[in-house]
């Protein structure tokens, strides 16, 4: 297997995202758990998806994870390797973005890197450096309230260089519009002024393609999913990939019962929660039992041992944000994220082993504690459900075959899980 593109995601959703984004561009792709162990089985694939679970971790074990997948991708003949993170960029002073940026860079021997997190399909812009989701900055929308990265600035140039060793600059949309000639040109003359790291403006989707088209001629990016479809197009036109639809078998039925767990806060998230009420059982967490001990756990999976050869249900220990922040003052931040994850571990692998072979996960972090409790090593990408949310076939899972979807808190519509339920047969 010689590898056309390299990846490494600092979040499991968002590895999720990624893969099938390359996937709808026309790249084979597989999504793996952590740096594969030497015999997972994978299929001949274009490009490999490396999920960390790195994003809120300490700086320099984030680093030391990253360099790892870095050289199993390139080992396996990646020339570029793109460092996944969150479209809306999500991460404090302390990293973890700028410290894996400039080890991976450094690693390179990259003197500057390309850098942004837009993705217009998903309604992420970058405009003279600064983030919007929608029509609002960064620091204007509910990211402002995220309970572990609270995001307070919508300029990623100031955001990127009070975490970086790197100084940073910008590459505008009026350069970006010219093609990627043009950005590759504004690149060498900031690399000329010293300057390691550029974010560069992206507005129309048309724009992705240069940028990605100009990434690949260095050897690390850093980006969202919408700078990955940019190197899959850019790879597909240059002639370096045939391109492919969906791998054998990603979209074969699976049957077995179905569960939905949802631990994500966002605003999405809750109304889809909301929807769900319409439509199958749901039962919400009392968090602060969680946090005392286990009987809220056994509580829920009692609850849903009586209701899923029924049909789905759905367990949630999503809150609003008063409630969050209340909890966290009580427990502390840490502590309580800590127990709520480890509650919907134990909870996904009682209801695996209830029987359950479809289950859908909202929250990043939750999602990262659900697949970590799982043991599963990789996944086949399946059918889209909502932009950014793909199925995903386990591969190498002791459970057997599985079928699961992972979504990040803010994507999806009202109706996500219902329109989850459709796809995963």
């Amino acid at each position: 297997m010689t590898l056309k593109l390299g990846c490494i995601a600092d979040d499991y959703t968002g590895a999720s995202d990624l893969a099938n984004t390359l996937t709808r561009a026309g790249l084979r792709t597989v999504q793996t758990i952590g740096v594969p162990a030497s015999d997972l089985a994978l299929p001949e694939v274009d490009a490999v998806v490396v999920s960390l679970k790195s994003r809120s971790i300490e700086a320099s074990l984030a680093v030391a994870r990253s360099r790892e997948a870095d050289t199993w991708l390139r080992g396996r003949g990646a020339r570029h390797v793109l460092f996944k993170i969150c479209s809306t960029f999500d991460s404090t002073d302390a990293g973890n973005i700028g410290p894996v940026m400039d080890a991976l860079a450094g690693d390179a021997g990259d003197g500057i890197v390309l850098v942004t997190p837009a993705f217009p399909e998903t309604r992420r812009t970058v405009y003279q450096g600064n983030l919007f989701v929608g029509a609002v900055p960064l620091n204007e929308s509910p990211l402002k309230d995220h309970p572990l990265n609270p995001m307070h600035d919508a300029n990623l140039v100031r955001v990127l260089a009070r975490q970086s060793q790197r100084k940073v600059g910008l590459v505008d949309l009026a350069i970006v519009v010219h093609g990627p000639e043009a950005i590759g040109h504004r690149l060498a003359e900031l690399a000329g002024q010293g300057i390691g790291a550029a974010i560069v403006d992206a507005v129309f989707d048309a724009d992705l393609t240069a940028i990605g088209a100009a990434a690949l001629k260095n050897r690390v990016s850093v980006g969202a999913s919408g700078i990955g479809l940019g190197l899959a197009r850019a790879l597909v036109e240059a002639g370096h990939v045939q391109s492919h639809g969906l791998a054998e078998h990603a979209d074969a039925p699976v049957g077995g019962m179905a569960a939905c767990l949802a631990g994500s806060c966002s605003q999405a998230t809750l109304q889809q929660i909301a929807h769900a009420e319409t439509i199958m059982p749901v039962l919400h967490l009392d968090a602060a039992g969680l946090i005392a001990g286990p009987d809220e756990t056994r509580r829920a999976l009692a609850w849903a041992r009586e209701r899923i050869g029924k049909g789905p249900v759905l367990i949630a220990s999503s809150a609003t944000p008063d409630q969050v922040s209340a909890l966290q003052a009580r427990h502390g931040r840490d502590a309580a994220g800590h127990a709520i994850e480890q509650t919907m571990a134990d909870l996904a692998e009682g209801l695996i082993g209830a029987g359950v072979r479809r289950l859908i996960v909202a929250g990043g972090e939750t999602s990262g504690a659900v697949v970590d409790r799982l043991k599963i090593p990789g996944f086949l990408v399946g059918p889209e459900i909502a932009a950014g949310v793909p199925v995903l076939r386990a591969i190498g899972a002791g459970a057997g075959d599985m079928l699961l979807a992972l979504k990040s808190g803010n994507f999806g519509g009202p109706q996500f899980f219902a329109d989850a339920l459709g796809l995963m047969r």
